[in-house]
């Protein structure tokens, strides 16, 4: 479920000639939401600089403009730094002379999550459950006659320091965002009880404006009011947070429990995981997923867990594994679902027919893979599960790959070697090709038990020539089908398809489609028959004048 939000903002000028304040809500399209988040803003210009209003407006037109435009790795309280900052020295180059001055309270929803920046006077509340908490501080001078003189805000400083605060987003409540024209009259006793009897949004926040200059304000008068109706689906930058705040679980033993999981014993484990299989309050079957505890203190195993999890999430869906939601849990680990069956690399050669229903399936599985822009880097029979309820799904995304969000360490070359296309051995980047070449391999020594290359050892550099015709090995392979696997091997990568759901269009209409594969000679196809063959023509040929030459004597 996606993240549910409604909010209501008032705004009024007072007994001042002009109305310094500023607000703004940015509510983008659904792809952005998921991936940045909802924008609200509170901006107050200090009306003794050259012109606040001017300060204020600009400053929340900057972060509309730009937050949206940084990159995907940066973090909610990353980007807002770098924004605030770019708009602090702005704010210095172009008061002509003279301080142009803003305070700023900007507060991002993204997910289960919230951010928020902030610095000068405004004020930001939580307000849940007839209960309201400020969780901002004012940036003024404590001295008496002094408390509404800041001595932070933006375009005061060269050096601006801002506050952050990051936090749990809970469902029903409502973040209150007010000018100090509206909180330093009404104080929290009296916006408490407003929101109290003003449930609708839009009345309360007009409400809290109005308020104010009745009861004597003599400043502009801002309110911008967000209620979370629905809390939605965590993301990878959410789940990254919590490897700051969680540690990895002890080593577990068969019958103890772990957050309302019953352990039942170790399935697997490697120098970068340990697999538990776990019961759920229900009998339910899953595994849990984790860290050796000599990992524990290694970032980035921990965050290529919780990536891994998130990918899994992103694609949910019957060709993957489910993921548990884990609600509850305090220690770096993911649960998901244990299904019954083999993988195929226990099935051995397949029958044509079966062969084809598994192509199928994988092609669809990739092909939502890559709509999602992940990659999976790692397609072979070991990580393919036909499962006892008939499913085909794709299984261990611990070397999966996002662009914009994943980072490989220098000089790694993740995969296994048999299944890794050419141009990575090369140094490209990672690509869809590269996995659709794992899928030809993989295909290949599904009806085969070879590979088209040979198999490739580890720390191994291989020259790519031309590879084996499966036909060699599968004489009832059809010829259509036979190309279809060379252009899905083929050691380069334009000559491959281009997508996953080109190749399944192949498969699909099998020999009523001509590929635009150019058939390969005999004697590139099957060069010792053919020189066998040759051979035996020139043996025969030689037998034959030599049984002339004898009936002429």
């Amino acid at each position: 479920m996606a993240l549910q939000l409604s909010f209501a903002e008032a705004s009024a000028t007072g007994p001042r000639a002009e109305n310094q304040d500023a607000l703004r809500a940015v509510t983008p399209v659904p792809a952005l939401a998921a991936s940045k988040g909802y924008l609200f803003a509170i901006a107050d210009g200090v009306s003794q600089c050259a012109d606040g209003g001017l300060a204020a407006r600009s400053t929340l037109q900057a972060l509309a403009l730009d937050y949206y435009a940084t990159p995907e790795t940066w973090s909610v309280a990353q980007a807002l730094d770098r924004l605030l900052l770019a708009q602090n020295r702005w704010l210095q180059a172009h008061g002509g002379g003279q301080p142009l001055l803003t305070t700023v309270s900007a507060l991002v929803m993204r997910g289960r999550r919230f951010t928020l920046a902030h610095v000068g006077d405004c004020r930001v509340y939580r307000w849940h459950a007839d209960s309201l908490q400020r969780i901002s501080e004012d940036h003024v001078w404590e001295q008496p006659g002094m408390q509404h003189v800041l001595k932070r805000a933006l375009g005061l400083d060269q050096h601006l320091v801002l506050d952050f605060l990051d936090g749990e987003l809970r469902e029903g409540e409502s973040f209150v965002l007010l000018s100090d024209g509206v909180w330093s009259t009404l104080g929290d006793t009296a916006i408490a009880a407003i929101l109290r009897d003003q449930p609708d949004l839009d009345s309360a926040a007009q409400t809290l404006v109005n308020a104010a200059h009745l009861a004597g304000s003599q400043d502009n008068a801002s309110a911008l009011l967000v209620r979370v109706d629905a809390v939605g689906e965590a993301s990878i930058g959410d789940a990254l947070i919590h490897l700051q705040q969680w540690p990895l679980p002890p080593p577990l033993k068969p019958g103890q429990a772990i957050e309302g999981w019953q352990v039942q014993g170790i399935v697997a484990q490697s120098q970068q995981s340990l697999l538990y299989r776990v019961l759920d309050g229900q009998g339910q079957t899953w595994l849990l997923k984790t860290l050796p505890l000599r990992l524990a203190q290694d970032p980035q195993t921990g965050q290529a867990l919780l990536s891994e999890e998130w990918f899994l999430k992103r694609v949910a869906g019957r060709h993957f594994p489910e993921v548990h939601p884990c609600s509850q849990r305090q220690h770096l680990y993911y649960v998901m679902r244990e299904y019954s069956g083999k993988t195929l690399a226990q099935l051995g050669p397949l029958p044509l027919a079966q062969w084809q229903d598994i192509a199928e399936r994988l092609l669809r599985a990739v092909g939502l893979l890559h709509r999602r822009q992940i990659l999976h880097r790692d397609i072979k029979p070991e990580n393919l599960h036909w499962g006892d309820d008939g499913e085909l799904r794709l299984l261990d995304f611990g070397l999966a790959y996002c662009p914009g969000l994943s980072e490989d360490a220098p000089s790694t070359l993740p995969g296994t070697p048999s299944y890794i296309a050419p141009e990575a051995f090369r140094g490209d980047p990672p690509s869809a090709q590269q996995d659709l070449y794992a899928v030809g391999v993989t295909l290949y020594f599904l009806l085969t038990g070879h590979f088209p290359y040979g198999e490739i050892e580890a720390f191994q550099r291989p020259r790519f020539g031309v590879a084996v015709s499966a036909n060699r090995y599968r004489p009832d392979l059809p010829e259509w089908l036979a190309q279809s696997l060379e252009r899905g091997v083929a050691a380069d990568p334009q000559q491959r398809f281009e997508t996953a759901e080109e190749w399944l269009l192949v498969l699909e209409q099998g020999e009523r489609r001509s590929l635009s594969v150019r058939p390969r000679p005999l004697l590139e196809r099957e060069p010792l028959t053919v020189w066998r063959t040759v051979a035996l023509v020139a043996l025969l040929g030689n037998l034959v004048l030599l049984v002339l030459l004898l009936h002429q004597r």
